[in-house]
């Protein structure tokens, strides 16, 4: 378990001994601030802990303003290129800035962001990805190779540091799940700063699911990484219910339902993909540590979830709900997922 250092972002700390936390990026036009504000908050209400938006002219600044209004949760301003936005958000209130140092400018530039930052405790996350590595050190590996991300986030942070700020996190990412993985695995091992892990252009919810998946998942396994994105090309929230279950999946989330369900078979004489479908859909609105576990089979079903704190198992029409492996009662098919839930109520 890779031990990193610790960062305050707002309300909420990464790094340390602190949870891995999911974050995502609205994706409304800058000068859209009800429809910013609108989206913020259903991503709040769906289980978002940092939000990141992006800020690209002076006048969109006022956007961290109405955002730090609206929700509870940390937001962090992406700005490319210009570091008195940079300045200007720090000032607005933001909980922390994305930027590259070497994008913006000579030394005193990014003296300037730095001080500034450390004035108001706001950390800067470095975010390199292989479609942005400076001309040198492309031209030095041929390709943006793992070696070569690596040496970039380096490089940012050194302008950093060379102000003696370290209040840093760092992202590595890149299309290529292989190379996101060994580039990750290799900064782990030359700095402590927190790292933030994502599978950029990952692509649609199917297969960017199955990347970030793969990409996350296996540094989360090695105990790399402290915050997470799923980035899609879809609704922001559907990032947030990807990188939940990925925790979920790793014992890195236990105060959200879970599920388990049965892949069904030819034994099995209930709907059982519907309901669980269904029973999914209705547990994203349940907060409560608790394992459900849809079954097919009611011979097998209670036997093989026992490990459940309340499941049900599907018979011809009708169903038994139980508890810990133990029977409860037995309903028709059309309560069985009424009944459960009531059950789940009681818990």
């Amino acid at each position: 378990m890779r031990k990193s250092k610790e960062v305050k972002i707002g309300n909420i700390k990464i790094g340390g001994n602190n949870p891995v936390a999911v974050q995502s990026m609205l994706n409304i036009p800058a000068n859209d601030i009800k429809g910013n504000v609108e989206q913020a908050r259903e991503l709040e209400q769906a289980g978002c802990q940092i939000i990141r938006v992006a800020v690209p002219a002076p006048e969109n600044v006022e956007l961290i303003t109405e955002l730090k209004k609206a929700v509870t949760i940390p937001v962090v301003a992406d700005i490319h290129f210009d570091y008195k936005i940079a300045l200007a958000c720090a000032d607005a209130g933001v909980d922390k800035i994305r930027i590259n140092p070497g994008n913006i400018g000579s030394d005193d530039k990014v003296k300037l962001v730095a001080d500034k930052c450390k004035e108001l405790n706001i950390p800067i996350r470095i975010g390199v990805n292989s479609g942005s590595l400076e001309k040198s050190i492309l031209q030095k590996y041929g390709s943006p190779c793992a070696e070569a991300l690596v040496e970039s986030a380096l490089y940012h942070a050194s302008l950093l540091e060379k102000f003696n700020f370290n209040d840093i996190v760092i992202s590595l990412k890149s299309s290529s799940v292989k190379t996101m993985i060994s580039a990750y695995r290799l900064l782990a091992s030359k700095c402590n700063y927190p790292l933030h892990l994502g599978v950029t252009e990952a692509g649609t919810r199917e297969m960017g699911i199955v990347k970030s998946s793969i990409g996350i998942g296996s540094l989360l396994a090695d105990g790399i990484g402290d915050t997470i994105r799923v980035s899609l090309t879809d609704n922001p929230i559907e990032e947030i219910y990807a990188g939940i279950n990925i925790l979920k999946a790793l014992d890195l989330k236990n105060d959200e339902p879970y599920l388990v369900s049965c892949p069904t078979c030819g034994r099995t004489q209930i709907d059982l993909i519907s309901i669980a479908s269904e029973v999914e859909r209705r547990l994203k609105q349940i907060h409560k540590p608790i394992k459900v576990a849809v079954m097919g089979c009611v011979v097998n079903g209670p036997g093989e979830a026992r490990e459940a704190d309340i499941g049900i198992a599907g018979g011809k029409g009708e169903g038994l709900i139980f508890k810990k492996g133990k029977i409860i009662k037995k309903v028709s098919e059309n309560e069985l997922i009424d009944e459960l839930f009531k059950m789940i109520e009681q818990i």
